[in-house]
């Protein structure tokens, strides 16, 4: 399981990675996540434009075990959508931390960025999951 140390992660399985160029963060789900959630075959995100906020659904994978919530790890407004992911959610499977990103957000706080784990924590805390099961 891949677990890039330049991005944070959420409790959830979302990460956040702050591109200081575009002044955006990309939001996605982490390749433990789409372990987990196994084929993905739809991703329902929001429209640009759209407040997404943190801790809250911003968006919904589809799967043939069912329905999956994402929620924001960062408060602000939708400014890109990964279109290519309505034609091939798939993506999200084979690449979920580059090809598959799902939204990118300008965010209100960036500081947000800092009360998500790290790699190294949300590694421990993967393991401490893994134990518990």
């Amino acid at each position: 399981m891949v677990v890039p140390k330049y991005l944070r992660y959420t409790k959830d399985h979302e990460w956040a990675r702050w591109d200081e160029e575009e002044g955006v963060v990309y939001v996605g789900i982490s390749d433990y996540a789409q372990e987990k959630i196994g084929d993905i075959t739809f991703v329902e995100l929001p429209e640009e434009e759209d407040e997404v906020e943190k801790g809250k659904v911003f968006a919904e994978i589809e799967h043939h075990k069912g329905v999956e919530e994402v929620f924001s790890p960062v408060t602000g407004k939708v400014v890109e959508v990964n279109d290519a992911l309505s034609d091939t959610p798939e993506v999200i499977n084979t690449d979920p931390y580059d090809e598959g990103w799902l939204i990118k957000v300008e965010c209100d706080e960036p500081s947000e960025l800092e009360e998500l784990m790290d790699a190294e924590e949300y590694q421990q805390y993967l393991t401490e999951l893994e134990d518990a099961e």
